[in-house]
């Protein structure tokens, strides 16, 4: 297995291949890390994906790993629309520099905050293929209106005007794929997530997959979600295998009609 530390348009990255495999136009899967992790966290997806003949992309998100800054949790808390709204925009440099490259087929996936991210992205980027949802949540602004409830209760005052929270809640719907479900567009999409879960809690994202189960009627194999009833905020093994098997059967050198 190859692993090689690269930059691409100035986002630090992790870039993962099987040995032999260097160069080849194989489809990617760009898999985002969660809120206070890093890229080399997850490099046990890395490894189980490129063994199935993929390469593996998993970038740093804005103010973790190498490009952390002195923030305590609360602030970096704080930043968390921030770091997420960065990550989709810079999707895009990723997405142009595989194309150079000659990649056509690219899944993205990711757990907690790089699973909610990913959810953004298929809001408004239509040439992902396949997804890959492990603890993540659709509803943007259901999402950023319980934490700043959660803030508040806390005794924390948000740094924020009214004007600016409906300026924040507005850019977020914009990303809020319980408000324009029709932008999953029949792709295939996997989900995961542990009924316990108290950080993104499950019952939203299960009510968002069985209300969208009707748009996959024609190919209901195509979406599908996994519960663990047993598990709080933490992907188990057979989850992490579930989403490499999900790339496998779905990110191939054929589109899936």
């Amino acid at each position: 297995m190859r692993i090689k530390e690269e930059a691409w348009g100035g986002i630090p990255l992790l870039h993962i291949e099987e040995e032999g495999n260097e160069g080849q136009q194989k489809p990617a899967i760009i898999f985002l890390h969660g809120f206070t992790s890093a890229k080399e966290h997850n490099l046990h997806y890395a490894f189980n994906m490129a063994k199935k003949g993929f390469q593996v992309l998993l970038p740093e998100a804005h103010l973790h790993g190498v490009r952390s800054e002195p923030l305590d949790e609360v602030q970096l808390s704080l930043r968390f629309w921030e770091i997420v709204l960065t990550s989709i925009e810079e999707m895009k440099i990723l997405h142009e520099e595989l194309s150079a490259r000659g990649v056509e087929r690219i899944g993205v996936g990711g757990t907690s905050m790089g699973g909610i991210t990913t959810l953004g992205c298929l809001a408004v980027y239509e040439w992902i293929d396949v997804a890959a949802v492990m603890m993540g949540a659709p509803g943007f602004v259901e999402l950023a209106k319980a934490q700043m409830s959660e803030f508040e209760r806390r005794g924390f005052k948000l740094p924020i005007s009214s004007e600016e929270r409906k300026s924040m809640l507005d850019t977020l719907a914009f990303f809020d794929l319980t408000r324009q479900r029709d932008r999953l567009n029949g792709r295939p999409v996997h989900f995961w997530h542990g009924k316990k879960d108290t950080v993104v809690p499950y019952e939203p994202t299960y009510h968002f997959f069985n209300a969208a189960k009707a748009d996959y009627a024609s190919a209901p194999e195509r979406f599908t979600f996994t519960t663990d009833p047993s598990a709080g905020h933490a992907v188990s093994r057979s989850g992490m295998l579930e989403a490499c098997d999900w790339f496998a059967r779905y990110l191939n050198d054929e589109p899936n009609l």
